[in-house]
């Protein structure tokens, strides 16, 4: 009986695994999920920051890996940091990054995504979906997410945003707020940003 259920258990598993997402794949359907919400929902679009939030968390947020997002971040001194600080700095940071993005999307104006012709080869477990965003009335951005494969599948651990990498972007201000006090001063600085953003939302996509 024990081996009937490790079996069913491992056909299980497998299955899940196949019927993972291909990266490309995942990355336009959240993109456009998140897309057609948003030009349906007025409230959004006029600067809504709190509903937002709520797509942003429910739509975008399972496919980022923040842990990874903040130890490259982070850079060499992530393995300085205890565990306690490390969790809380990822925290802090995923709550920086969504209120970044959250913004984003309440400055919504018809913009619309091209994705790139995406290539991979058998067994590659990091990869870059590439796209463009075309905005009315200005030159289109180059927008890209640089993706690892879990268990879990497909997770995003960076994004690039006209030739510049998200991470790091951040990686010369928190090493600069880290010489100047440490992994627990990081942590004060992104998390007072985070506080101040909660009374201004506009102001996230500021550095």
């Amino acid at each position: 009986m024990k081996k009937l259920i490790v079996l069913v258990f491992a056909a299980l598993f497998a299955t899940l695994v196949l019927a993972q997402e291909a990266p490309d794949v995942l990355v336009k359907r959240v993109t456009e999920e998140v897309l057609d919400i948003v030009r349906q929902d007025k409230n959004i679009q006029n600067g809504d920051s709190r509903k937002a939030i709520e797509l942003v968390d429910a739509k975008v947020i399972p496919h980022f890996n923040f842990a990874h997002m903040t130890a490259l971040a982070v850079g060499k001194e992530w393995r300085k940091a205890s565990p306690q600080q490390q969790q809380q700095l990822t925290a802090e940071f995923k709550t920086l990054l969504v209120r970044t993005y959250s913004n984003a999307l309440t400055s919504y104006k018809n913009q619309r995504v091209i994705f790139k012709p995406f290539r991979m080869n058998p067994g590659d477990s990091d990869v870059q979906v590439r796209t463009e965003v075309d905005q009315p009335g200005n030159k289109p951005v180059q927008l890209d997410y640089s993706l690892e494969k879990l268990d879990a599948g497909w997770k995003v651990y960076d994004v690039n945003v006209a030739g510049i990498s998200l991470v790091t972007n951040y990686r010369e201000q928190f090493g600069q707020e880290i010489r100047n006090g440490g992994i627990d001063g990081l942590i004060k600085t992104v998390a007072a940003k985070n506080k101040s953003l909660e009374g201004n939302p506009a102001k996230a996509a500021g550095k």
